[in-house]
C-alpha cells in the first residue's frame, strides 16, 4: 500500500504531525463570529493552535441544523484575519474544494463521507492536508483503503482520525475503538488522531479517552 511509504510527517505552520502532540478543538458547528472569536482566544491562551470549524454539517436527520453554509465561510475568513490560528474544516461537496483550499489549513472528511470515493479522488489532487475520519460502521481495513485513495490520486498528506464506532452500548454516543490505533499503526506511518468527543458524546469521558488514545499511539 502507498500509505506504508514515508515517515508520515506533515508540517502545518510551525507544527509537525507525528512529532508534536497536536490538539484540535472547537465547536461542532459555527454559529456566530463572536462565538468563534471567543473560542479562538480561549484556545490560543492555552497554547492550542488548531481550531475545528464546520460551516457545513452533514446530519443523520434532515431536520437537524445543517450549518451556516456560505455565512460560515465568511466567518472563517474574518477569523483568520484576526487570529494566528490554523483552521480545520469538514468538506461535503467536491465543488467547494477551491474555496476550502484557500480558507482551511486542513480539510476534514467526516465519518459519513469516508467512502465517498469521488470526493476522495478530488481531495487526492488538492494541495491541503486531509484529516480522514473513520466511518462509524467501517473496519480499520476500509479506513486505510480510503486513505489509499487519497495517496493514489496524489495527496500524501493524510491524517487518520479514530472517532468511535457504533455498538450496542447505550451509555455513550459511539464506542471509542482504541484498538484501531495500534492496528492502523502496524500498517502505516500516517499520523493518527483521536476524537473522544464524538466517540463518547460525554464531557466527563474526554480526558480519560484522550489519555488512552495517546497511550495507544495517537
Amino acid at each position: 500500500m502507498l500509505i506504508s511509504e514515508g515517515d508520515g510527517r506533515i508540517k502545518v505552520g510551525k507544527f509537525t504531525f507525528r512529532e508534536d502532540l497536536i490538539v484540535i478543538a472547537g465547536p461542532c458547528a459555527i454559529e456566530t463570529l463572536e462565538q468563534m472569536e471567543g473560542i479562538a482566544e480561549a484556545l490560543l491562551s492555552r497554547n492550542i493552535h488548531f481550531l475545528r470549524a464546520a460551516p457545513f454539517k452533514p446530519r443523520t436527520s434532515p431536520y437537524s441544523f445543517q450549518g451556516l453554509g456560505e455565512e460560515g465561510l465568511e466567518i472563517i475568513r474574518k477569523l483568520k484575519e484576526l487570529y494566528p490560528i490554523h483552521v480545520v474544516g469538514e468538506i461535503v461537496d467536491s465543488r467547494d474544494l477551491p474555496v476550502y483550499s484557500s480558507l482551511f489549513d486542513i480539510i476534514q472528511v467526516g465519518a459519513r463521507n469516508m467512502q465517498n470515493f469521488e470526493l476522495l479522488k478530488a481531495l487526492g489532487k488538492a494541495n491541503r492536508p486531509v484529516l480522514l475520519k473513520r466511518g462509524f460502521g467501517n473496519t480499520v481495513e476500509e479506513w486505510l483503503y480510503a486513505a489509499e485513495y487519497l495517496h493514489k490520486y496524489g495527496n500524501r498528506e493524510v491524517i487518520l482520525c479514530e472517532r468511535g464506532i457504533r455498538t450496542f452500548e447505550p451509555q455513550t454516543r459511539n464506542t471509542f475503538d482504541v484498538s484501531s490505533i495500534p492496528l492502523a499503526r502496524k500498517r502505516t506511518e500516517l499520523p493518527i488522531l483521536a476524537d473522544p468527543s464524538h466517540a463518547a458524546g460525554r464531557r466527563d469521558l474526554i480526558a480519560p479517552l484522550s489519555f488512552a488514545a495517546v497511550a495507544a499511539g495517537a
